[in-house]
């Protein structure tokens, strides 16, 4: 990781937190920077790189890697839950959190940090033809059998993806944006894109909460155990046999390494299902991820 993009990770994180403990700014303030990045910034990566992209079967390796990840998560976690005593809700939130990473808000801006603007195109596949579908549909089902809700039908899951901005920009970048835009067009992306880190570490910092009974302890010492080092050694290992090489395969190990989904968390919270558990997973993870994610790069320099 290039040290200038390490430390104004850290230094955003920090500046967030203290906003936040003084209350220099509103209290929705989180809620504002994430939808700037969401309507702004990320689209704006997207269409920026990935036309950049050469079409390649091994693409669809990349696809399949958060799935499968998503699988041996569920099938590892359901193994866990009796022995480590899990109540009901805490293996729900469990579920949510370890399953499905921030591979967007916080993975474009590491990835971009970490490998550089060429290897962003692939965290876009990452993220919105894994991560981003398993959320609306894996995701949401989760929420609604342990959270008593009814499932949501196909339209509606169909319209919740054509409401998301970056799946708009998605399918854009796939169809209508062109490899060399204008000059003006060009500049005004990648003005966007280069705003992302920034904004969403100060978010993520002014978002950071650290309370959490002793009683579910274990339970966030498990989840941060499998979503930060367990997870990302599976993902190299589904990489290699999937013929995955150079950034395809470091994108991959680096994207299922990121910490829990803040909307993951989110959903949690909202459905009753543990969450203080759900809000230190989300909290905890992305510190501890400022440490295992160089770590992560490290073991993979020379791949």
């Amino acid at each position: 990781m290039a040290l200038d993009a390490f430390l104004l990770i850290l230094s955003m994180l920090a500046t967030g937190y203290l906003f936040a403990r003084l209350k220099l700014l509103p209290e929705n303030a989180a809620d504002t920077l994430n939808r700037v990045v969401l309507y702004l910034c990320l689209p704006a990566s997207v269409l920026l790189y990935l036309p950049r992209l050469h079409p390649d079967w091994k693409l669809s390796g990349l696809m399949l890697i958060p799935w499968a990840l998503a699988g041996f998560v569920f099938l590892l976690l359901s193994l866990l839950k009796k022995p480590c005593g899990w109540r009901r809700d805490e293996y729900a939130a469990l579920l949510l959190c370890v399953m499905l990473g921030n591979t967007g808000f916080v993975g474009y801006p590491m990835i971009r940090a970490l490998l550089g603007e060429a290897a962003l195109g692939y965290a876009v596949i990452y993220d919105q033809f894994g991560t981003f579908l398993l959320l609306t549909s894996v995701g949401l089902y989760l929420c609604a059998h342990f959270g008593g809700d009814a499932m949501p039908g196909f339209k509606t899951m169909i319209l919740r993806i054509l409401r998301f901005p970056p799946a708009l920009a998605l399918i854009a970048g796939l169809t209508v944006m062109p490899l060399d835009p204008p000059e003006w067009i060009r500049h005004t992306l990648t003005s966007l894109s280069d705003a992302m880190l920034p904004l969403v570490m100060l978010a993520v910092g002014f978002s950071l909460r650290f309370t959490l009974p002793m009683a579910e302890l274990r339970a966030l010492t498990a989840g941060l155990a499998v979503k930060l080092l367990v997870m990302p050694l599976v993902a190299w290992g589904m990489a290699w046999a999937l013929g995955l090489h150079g950034d395809l395969l470091r994108v991959a190990v680096l994207e299922s390494a990121m910490p829990a989904m803040i909307t993951a968390a989110v959903l949690a919270i909202a459905h009753n299902l543990a969450p203080r558990l759900a809000a230190a997973l989300t909290g905890y993870g992305i510190l501890c991820a400022m440490l295992t994610l160089p770590f992560w790069n490290w073991a993979l320099t020379g791949v």
